[in-house]
């Protein structure tokens, strides 16, 4: 008898917490009436729709390569289904939120993989792994250097990504770090307490002890940002190296024990219902099945004598 999947999702996780000190910025989404009335902003209506994360659009939007009917779009501009949307000269359709097919998907990173759609250099790109898709694109939450092997989530959501990926939120990164040699007592609380790097103080949420043979000692670390290479930089700020890292968790998402490295796994509708209300986000409503030219498929008539 064949063993039933565990799900990747742990809804007891902390769920994403706005700072209510933080500044009000483009990122932020309007109210609701406000985007039915006036619109949607143009980088996060692109990023809904699968092109990029919200600052890869406003990027785009500053470089030029948007048009909004014919005319240069700017960053903040508001849009609706009835405007044509060029991206380098190709259209693009917004849907409304009710037609939206939301994607996950979680893929297990090897090391000697990076975590971008083109490289000068030729390494092998984490994208070459996902699935095509029409009408969409994936989205990394999040990235992992080089050398840094472990969970990626990928979605055609840009408001899922954002509310993941952003600061302001504090959704936690758990990573199994291998350090060589000893992490004192006083190392620990360095790095509990914070610590200096280049970009300002960081510190971990969380460190605990989890084994290890010889000089190699594992440590599991959470994590509330994700600046980049944060953890290295942690651990060698108090003078210990990083001899491997993993990432094993993001936010309510494990990185099952049966996904092995370079395979990947896409949740299902209940799996997505549960991340997205866990995220704070509005869940789409299941559409009926179509048949033919999008028209709702009937049920069959009972036939006599059948009960």
């Amino acid at each position: 008898m064949p063993t039933r999947r565990r799900s990747p999702l742990r809804p007891s996780s902390k769920p994403p917490v706005k700072k209510p000190e933080a500044v009000p910025s483009q990122e932020d989404s309007p109210p609701e009436n406000q985007e039915t009335q006036d619109g949607i902003r143009l980088h996060k209506a692109l990023a809904d729709a699968g092109l990029g994360s919200r600052r890869e659009m406003e990027a785009w939007i500053a470089e030029g390569r948007v048009n909004v009917n014919g005319e240069t779009a700017e960053i903040g501009q508001r849009v609706t289904e009835r405007d044509v949307i060029k991206v380098s000269g190709r259209r693009v359709y917004l849907r409304a939120p009710e037609e939206k097919r939301i994607r996950i998907l979680i893929y297990h990173k090897q090391e000697g993989e990076i975590v971008s759609r083109d490289d000068p250099k030729g390494r092998a790109t984490v994208f070459e792994q996902l699935p095509k898709i029409r009408g969409a694109k994936w989205v990394s939450v999040g990235r992992l250097d080089f050398n840094t092997e472990g969970l990626m989530i990928f979605t055609t959501s840009g408001e899922l990504a954002n509310r993941l990926m952003h600061p302001r939120f504090e959704v936690e990164r758990e990573y199994a770090v291998r350090v060589l040699g000893e992490l004192t007592s006083e190392m620990q609380r360095q790095l509990l307490e914070g610590v200096e790097l280049e970009d300002g103080v960081a510190n971990v949420k969380s460190l605990v002890e989890a084994g290890g043979e010889g000089a190699n000692r594992w440590w599991r670390v959470v994590i509330q940002e994700g600046r980049y290479r944060e953890v290295r930089r942690l651990f060698d700020a108090v003078g210990v190296k990083v001899s491997r890292l993993i990432r094993i968790r993001y936010g309510p998402v494990e990185l099952p024990p049966q996904l092995k490295r370079g395979q990947k796994h896409e949740l299902d509708e209940t799996e997505v219902k549960t991340l997205l209300k866990w995220a704070g986000l509005a869940v789409p409503q299941s559409r009926p099945r179509t048949s033919g030219r999008g028209v709702a498929r009937k049920p069959a008539p009972k036939r006599p004598g059948r009960y």
